[in-house]
């Protein structure tokens, strides 16, 4: 008999329509997965196979707008979801209602980035990996996405989100539990590079599992959709930092079947359940690999032009939830590299990005770019970014001068690769963005929503008088979330702290003056943070209007609760922006 080896995970739920939704499972042998919901909606799917792995994507069709039905999974007819004695309420499918029959259709996106699979008691070791022991605290706090779970399952009455948007880091490749080194030690020598990181497409699934079957996650990622987008510890940290970077890693014996594994499991457990289904039945891969009796090498020769033409490949995609348009963007895979072209995202993907955010203005009211690396960053880490970007490019001494390599080193070293560090993309963006927000049509907000560093913090951008064209009449934020569940070293912490400062700031003009990188297309301000710790942030819209909230996991003698530490009004209904809190 077939059983549930992973999820079900609800992922894409159709706003347009409002009766169809996905439902991912992983299996244990060859079936047909079938989802049958309480209101007589349903659908089913026979299992395709990916290196001995059994993987179904089920569209549920006849959903009623305007519900919430619960579901159950059975494979080869036998039910295998919800599991028996469950202390979990029963997994669910909420539709919107239809457009026409409601003034305005409330939307809350739960967004964070960068979490470590929380460590299940008695597999608890502070000797290597982020778990702790059994009879010790998690040194990282409670996870977030956990307590997020656990207030939802217990409080039949609180608000669902209605999407979670998880920013990167959903595993780390790099950075594995004792539980998981010692899976992958059963299968190799862990003394051999790449060691203890995952080495190959079944290393991958270890990850995956010891994620998504964290009995809170598990439930929380089968009734709440998601949308996903990788970051580097998703293949390993630095990830396409550098040309010098990726000419190293390609000169491994080890690297080229750690980076088809990585897109390989990307495509099977977090970019299938992005697309809708209209996008998977015109899907030309999704249809070979479901019609061959084994797709892994159909898969794998995908993944691999997909590492050495990344412009034939776009992960980037747009989901539509009423009025909001979201655009996740992909800021690792489609970077260009040469170091006199430098760009976060090759032109194609350039394009695309362009066109989906300026199509049909005043068709929608928000506009959330979706990217794991922040836009604006603290203005030193910022500066620092920029300067590194010169010096590596020649602007002192040369290409092939000690400042070029100095700064080759310093970048690796430092992390230095976020839209900073690729000058020219960076303006790309602010233009892109300050032409999304303007005109008679603009939309009451525009968020850059992003994850990895480790900090929460709401920035807003002032665009110079006279700058061409007008300032945009949006209102324009850059708010990150991160982590879910990590933690972040002291020193790092004054760092950043450091960064947002009047002494930072003048550190960081005397970096531009050296490295001649010019003035800045627009200014920012802190306006929010920076907060530290395992967190969420929830944008709540509705109309013209936008509220911000951001919750952070805390450990109480009752055990992990959800504390709120920001609720700001952003937007009215009338598109009028506010830059106080209301409650901080």
């Amino acid at each position: 008999m077939a059983g549930l080896r992973l999820g079900p995970l609800l992922r894409y739920v159709d706003w347009e329509t409002a009766t169809t939704a996905t439902v991912w499972v992983e299996a244990d042998r060859p079936c047909t997965a079938e989802v049958r919901c309480a209101d007589g909606a349903s659908g089913s799917s026979r299992t395709f196979a990916i290196s001995g792995h059994h993987y179904a994507l089920v569209v549920v069709a006849g959903l009623t707008p305007g519900s919430t039905t619960a579901y159950e999974v059975l494979l080869d007819e036998r039910r295998v979801w919800p599991p028996e004695n469950s202390r979990f309420p029963p997994s669910t499918i909420t539709t919107p209602p239809l457009a026409e029959e409601t003034d305005h259709r409330t939307v809350r996106a739960v967004f964070g980035s960068c979490r470590w699979a929380a460590p299940p008691a008695g597999e608890r070791d502070l000797s290597s990996g982020p778990g702790p022991r059994a009879d010790l605290p998690d040194p990282a706090g409670p996870d977030a996405l956990d307590t997020l779970a656990t207030r939802l399952a217990d409080d039949p009455d609180a608000e669902r989100p209605d999407v979670l948007l998880l920013l990167g880091d959903q595993v780390y490749a790099d950075e594995t539990s004792q539980a998981t080194r010692r899976r992958l030690a059963a299968r190799r020598d862990l003394r051999e590079p790449p060691g203890p990181q995952v080495a190959d497409y079944e290393d991958y699934t270890c990850l995956y599992d010891e994620s998504w079957r964290d009995p809170e996650v598990r439930w929380l990622l089968s009734t709440v959709p998601s949308c996903m987008i990788f970051d580097d510890h998703d293949v390993i940290d630095d990830w396409n930092t550098s040309e010098a970077w990726l000419t190293a890693m390609r000169a491994t014996h080890w690297w080229h079947e750690r980076i088809v594994s990585g897109l390989m499991s990307y495509w099977v457990y977090q970019h299938l359940g992005n697309l809708s289904p209209a996008e998977l039945t015109t899907d030309p891969l999704y249809a070979a690999v479901r019609a061959a009796p084994d797709g892994t090498e159909t898969l794998r020769r995908f993944a691999a032009q997909a590492d050495a033409e990344p412009t034939r490949t776009r992960w980037s995609y747009r989901r539509v939830f009423g009025r909001v348009r979201l655009l996740m963007v992909d800021t690792r895979a489609a970077r260009e590299l040469d170091e006199q072209r430098r760009s976060m995202l090759d032109a194609e993907e350039a394009r695309w990005v362009r066109e989906e955010a300026l199509a049909d203005p005043g068709s929608y009211d928000h506009l959330l770019i979706g990217t794991s690396l922040p836009w604006l960053l603290p203005p030193l880490v910022h500066d620092a970014e920029q300067w590194n970007a010169a010096l590596c490019r020649g602007e002192r001494g040369g290409p092939e001068g000690r400042w070029a390599r100095f700064g080759e080193k310093l970048r690796q070293r430092s992390d230095l690769e976020h839209w900073a560090a690729f000058p020219d993309s960076f303006g790309e963006l602010t233009e892109l963005i300050r032409q999304a927000g303007r005109g008679p049509d603009a939309p009451a907000s525009v968020c850059v929503l992003s994850g990895d560093v480790h900090h929460a913090y709401i920035a807003e951008p002032t665009w110079p008088d006279g700058v061409p064209g007008g300032a945009p009449e949006a209102r324009v934020l850059q708010l990150t979330c991160s982590p879910v569940h990590n933690s972040i070293p002291g020193a790092l912490r004054a760092g950043f702290r450091f960064g947002w400062s009047r002494a930072g700031r003048r550190l960081g003009r005397l970096l531009a003056r050296h490295g001649r990188t010019g003035t800045p297309p627009v200014h920012w301000r802190r306006t929010g943070g920076p907060w530290f710790g395992n967190q969420l942030m929830t944008l709540t819209l509705r109309g013209r209007k936008a509220a911000l909230t951001l919750v952070q996991a805390k450990a109480t003698k009752e055990g992990a609760q959800l504390e709120t530490v920001l609720d700001r009004t952003l937007t009215d209904n009338h598109g009028t922006t506010f830059s106080q809190s209301t409650k901080c």
